[in-house]
């Protein structure tokens, strides 16, 4: 694996957008190190819920990624899985998910990375991903071209549905029926554990579509869903309406993303009844 270039070099280019860009990817890749280094010694775990965990490696990469933007950027306001939401009202706001796949990295299963972007009047602007096992940064800003390591990527160009390799998580009403109608059509789905990997999978070509029903919040796919859109993907709600809402509460929100060629018929797959 070749040496990836300064976070700086990797957002010139990205226009109005390019030094938040900077600030995102330096931060999601040496928060990522702390990561790193802490994988198969995560440290205690505590319940956050029946299905969510969370460890101090989480905490301690959100006070990380915190610091880093007060000391860079200080007028913006943050919104963490792990600290919340800032409580006053800004038009731009960090979402930030220290550790997505939490489950994973606790369990030792190396998928999992570090998620950061920004938000500006309800709309992600700039997006940065990091794998700290692979060291891959997936990242695009407003206006500009999705990158991984700097290189432009680009959704998958499969003419057949039926090549397509998913991401595919259904919860909810009627799940195993909605599976049971995307499966056959398809060559095969894979559910990761953590969204906004899979979300940048897509924006590469690694998965062909990535649709997770429910149980997504705002920090799980702020970066990624929009890193995907960036690099070609239609990315949805599985209403077929806007993706993404700051304001959602907590696990509420499901979407699909798929190429342009695949996403309608996707969509109606994937549609519950």
């Amino acid at each position: 694996m070749s040496a990836a270039k300064p976070a700086a070099d990797r957002a010139a280019g990205s226009g109005r957008w390019g030094a938040e860009l900077a600030v995102a990817v330096e931060l999601v890749e040496s928060t990522g190190r702390l990561v790193a280094a802490r994988y198969e010694d995560s440290g205690p775990v505590a319940y956050k819920g029946a299905h969510d965990i969370v460890t101090e490696v989480d905490h301690a990469a959100e006070a990380l990624v915190r610091a880093g933007l007060a000391a860079r950027i200080p007028g913006d306001a943050f919104y963490g899985e792990e600290s919340g939401r800032d409580a006053t009202v800004a038009s731009r706001v960090w979402v930030c998910d220290p550790v997505d796949g939490t489950i994973n990295f606790a369990n030792g299963i190396p998928f999992f990375c570090v998620s950061l972007a920004l938000v500006v009047d309800g709309r992600p602007v700039v997006g940065a991903v990091h794998d700290p096992l692979r060291r891959e940064t997936f990242a695009a800003a407003a206006g500009g071209t999705a990158t991984l390591d700097g290189r432009p990527i680009h959704v998958s160009a499969k003419e057949r549905l039926s090549d397509l390799v998913m991401a595919l998580n259904i919860g909810g009403r009627a799940p195993a029926r909605r599976i049971a109608r995307v499966r056959p059509e398809i060559r095969v789905s894979r559910t990761m554990g953590s969204a906004a990997l899979s979300l940048s999978y897509v924006a590469t070509g690694r998965f062909d579509a990535f649709c997770q029903s429910v149980g997504l919040s705002a920090w799980d796919v702020a970066a990624a869903g929009f890193v995907a859109e960036q690099a070609g993907a239609i990315v949805t709600d599985l209403h077929g309406g806007p993706w993404f809402d700051l304001a959602a509460p907590t696990r509420s929100m499901g979407l699909l993303a798929a190429p342009p060629r695949h996403h309608a018929r996707l969509l109606e797959l994937l549609r519950e009844g």
